[in-house]
């Protein structure tokens, strides 16, 4: 679960080692790609270019309350058309939610990082994937192709990891 019953994300999910991976990877991304209701609010956020989706607007526009993003309709637009808008021809892009968003890029990760929390339960949570709990992020990533490498603990004391998942 990525997130409660209410589609928030809880205190109780936060461990700070799986916070500073996660800013660490997004100081490094060129492009960060999530949905109207995703967003890492850090320090550094202001600064990030990104593409936020929307199915409420049709052409690509700058968005008026974060000049530093985009807001991309993927029904009318491509990703190599929104990327463009946004003044993006290379670098890493971190897709960080949520679930939808997640599953347009199924296909196309080199890797996925997939943090875990084994001792959390959110009852009634949001999944991290579209399909998620009818089946575990494992088995839709491995239905996508992708294999899990050797997970990193990220907070002892919690049993948090993360674990590339990659292509091939």
């Amino acid at each position: 679960m990525l997130a409660d019953a209410s589609h928030v994300m809880p205190d109780t999910l936060k461990f700070e080692g799986d916070k500073l991976f996660f800013e660490q990877a997004l100081d490094r991304a060129a492009l960060i790609v999530h949905g109207r209701h995703s967003h890492e609010q850090q320090p550094n956020s202001p600064k990030r270019k990104r593409l936020i989706t929307t199915r409420k607007i049709k052409a690509l526009t700058v968005d008026p309350e974060m000049p530093n993003a985009t807001l991309w309709n993927p029904d009318h637009a491509s990703f190599e058309e929104a990327c463009a808008f946004a003044d993006v021809a290379s670098g890493m892009v971190a897709i960080i939610g949520g679930p939808v968003v997640f599953d347009m890029f199924m296909d196309r990760y080199d890797t996925f990082w997939l943090s875990e929390a084994p001792h959390l339960r959110l009852p009634g949570g949001e999944g991290c994937f579209v399909g998620v709990p009818e089946r575990t992020p494992h088995e839709v990533l491995a239905a996508h192709g992708m294999k899990p490498g050797a997970p990193f603990l990220l907070d002892a004391a919690h049993d948090v990891t993360v674990t590339p998942w990659r292509r091939g």
